[in-house]
């Protein structure tokens, strides 16, 4: 509840305090006398637009601030506390200082505050109904808000919820299991493809470094020929040519065994023969090594086989490596990962029956929320309609359409597109809430939807002081109003008031009668310059603002009708 505005150097308006009964407060005044500034106060600490130009002349600053009385479990306490504000003795203080020059500044109890932040907290305690305030119901998520709000749906909202939320942490799970599936089964196609390769090459332990150097062999065969061929023509000659005559390393042994032999002294020369004879059989042994050496050499196969099969096993080196040993043990390891691999597709499929089954719980849920809201929009146009009858605005009417999706999709609020459709005059083609008629048709049908949702929480069941209670301000609500229906606009307000602090802007007496306080907005001239006063007026001085707004002067006349206004205004 607002319990005090004040604002300085807005306008005309210097400074003037404001304090709204807990029930209905009328701002009255002349025309022009400046009661626009008040809402434009009201729209500052609202988080609305600042505009320099409004800032009173020769002032350096306009400033506004909104005081409100907060119940100890309030609903706003959540976003207080997320901010990191607390009320101050139950009060929270909303302020917007606008300089002449510059960008204009938000505090929320004294601190420095996001425009957002403000408009936000502003938002949850002030409902302001004018000819520019209409846009927000146009909105499809506010006209469902309010048809929630007026159909009392909050268990089968509940039960909607807790449905949806079950069936979205259902989707997620399922959704992640099956990348987990993706991801297996892809991995699992990889090990195949790999094994396959590997066991396509087949390397053997070993084989590229003997591959290797079997290419080396190769690659150096005429060097490799030549130096065997040399060493066993030194060796051993007649390996290369039977008949050469060119002594070697053998002939030349055994040579020296045949002359110890016939030394004619047994046993003189005996290690020295064995030795020799031990050098001999030695020598036969590298001869006949290199000989088929000789033989071999340059028929151990094709370079470009050779080549390509290292090639081959260095590809696996480098994807399965560093050796070949490793591309085996990786092997063997990959076929044990394959065997317990288990994409899971029984867990996905009895993951997808469950979702199956939360899906059809959340459709019988908001099923049930639907048929709860087609029955409350259907009672609230009917009653909005009688209501707007009673305001001057016979054959207005509102029709609460209530629909489900064509495709049958779901969405965190059901499976409803809740639109409000406004026919403002007889004959009139249904128009969209809040981009039709006039500010007064407006404010009018804002008034009988509050008035109604009120009625049907129950008005009175809760006193001002038990209760937090929301803040509704009309502009222009009276705008073409006369007469009979001036009075029934002040009674309906009046009523509204029983449940909810209500503010009104209002040039009629039959409607400021009927407020707990009133304040006229007046100019005052003086030094040469014209301001705005903002007074409370009360006994005597609320007759003569009343006879005032009846006839134009203080007439004995006009006096006693407004008293007798004053005492007829009561419900």
């Amino acid at each position: 509840m607002l319990e005090e505005l004040e604002v300085r150097d807005l306008g005309p308006i210097r400074h003037a305090i404001l304090e709204p009964a807990p029930g209905m407060t009328a701002i009255t005044g002349e025309t022009g006398a400046g009661k626009s500034m008040l809402l434009n106060a009201i729209g500052l600490i609202s988080g609305a637009q600042a505009q320099t130009t409004r800032v009173a002349p020769g002032q350096d600053a306009a400033w506004a601030q909104g005081v409100f009385g907060l119940s100890a479990d309030s609903h706003l306490l959540p976003a207080l506390e997320e901010a990191g504000l607390q009320p101050e003795d139950g009060l929270l203080y909303l302020a917007r200082s606008v300089p002449a020059n510059g960008r204009s500044r938000s505090l929320a109890n004294g601190r420095t505050v996001p425009r957002s932040l403000l408009a936000d907290l502003s938002g949850r305690l002030v409902t302001i109904h004018g000819q520019s305030d209409q846009m927000r119901m146009a909105s499809p998520a506010r006209q469902r808000d309010f048809l929630d709000t007026y159909a009392a749906d909050q268990e089968e909202r509940g039960s909607y919820r807790q449905a949806w939320e079950r069936l979205q942490a259902l989707e997620t799970k399922l959704a992640k299991l099956q990348d987990q599936q993706n991801e297996a089964i892809q991995q699992a196609d990889y090990l195949r493809e790999s094994i396959a390769r590997i066991e396509r090459a087949d390397p053997q332990p070993g084989e590229d470094a003997r591959l290797k150097e079997q290419r080396d062999r190769i690659e150096h065969a005429a060097q490799i020929l030549e130096g065997v061929t040399g060493a066993l023509a030194a060796l051993d000659s007649s390996q290369l040519d039977l008949e050469a005559e060119a002594p070697s390393a053998a002939g030349l042994i055994d040579q020296a065994i045949q002359a110890l032999n016939s030394s004619g002294v047994d046993g003189l020369f005996d290690e020295s023969v064995a030795r020799l004879k031990a050098m001999s059989a030695d020598l036969a042994d590298v001869v006949f090594t290199l000989s088929r050496q000789l033989d071999g050499e340059g028929k151990d196969g094709d370079l470009d086989k050779l080549n390509a099969r290292i090639h081959e096993l260095d590809e696996l080196k480098g994807r399965w490596g560093p050796s070949i040993e490793d591309v085996i043990a990786w092997k063997e390891k990959a076929a044990f990962q394959l065997e317990d691999m288990d994409a899971s597709p029984e867990k996905v499929e009895a993951l997808q029956k469950e979702c199956e089954s939360a899906k059809a719980a959340a459709f019988e849920a908001a099923q049930a929320l639907s048929k709860k809201r087609k029955a409350a929009g259907k009672a609230l146009g009917r009653r909005v309609g009688d209501e707007l009858g009673a305001l001057a605005m016979g054959g207005a009417g509102l029709e609460v359409r209530v629909r489900e999706r064509e495709d049958g999709g779901l969405d965190a609020h059901g499976l409803d597109d809740v639109a409000f459709l406004f026919t403002p005059f007889p004959g009139s083609p249904q128009l969209p809430m809040g981009s039709s008629a006039s500010g007064g048709e407006l404010s009018r049908l804002m008034l009988a939807m509050e008035l109604v949702a009120a009625e049907g929480r129950g008005i009175g069941s809760q006193s001002g002081a038990e209760a937090e209670r929301a803040t509704f301000i009309f502009d222009e609500v009276d705008a073409g109003v006369g007469g009979k229906a001036a009075v029934e606009l002040g009674k309906r307000l009046a009523r509204l008031a029983h449940s909810a602090q209500v503010i009104v802007v209002t040039h009629l007496a039959q409607v400021a009668s009927w407020a707990d306080r009133q304040f006229v907005v007046a100019k005052e001239s003086g030094s040469g310059s014209t301001t705005t006063s903002v007074s409370e007026v009360a006994g005597e001085g609320r007759e003569r603002e009343i006879a005032r707004m009846l006839a134009g002067s203080e007439s004995e006349t006009s006096l006693r009708h407004a008293r007798e206004l004053l005492d007829a205004s009561r419900l």
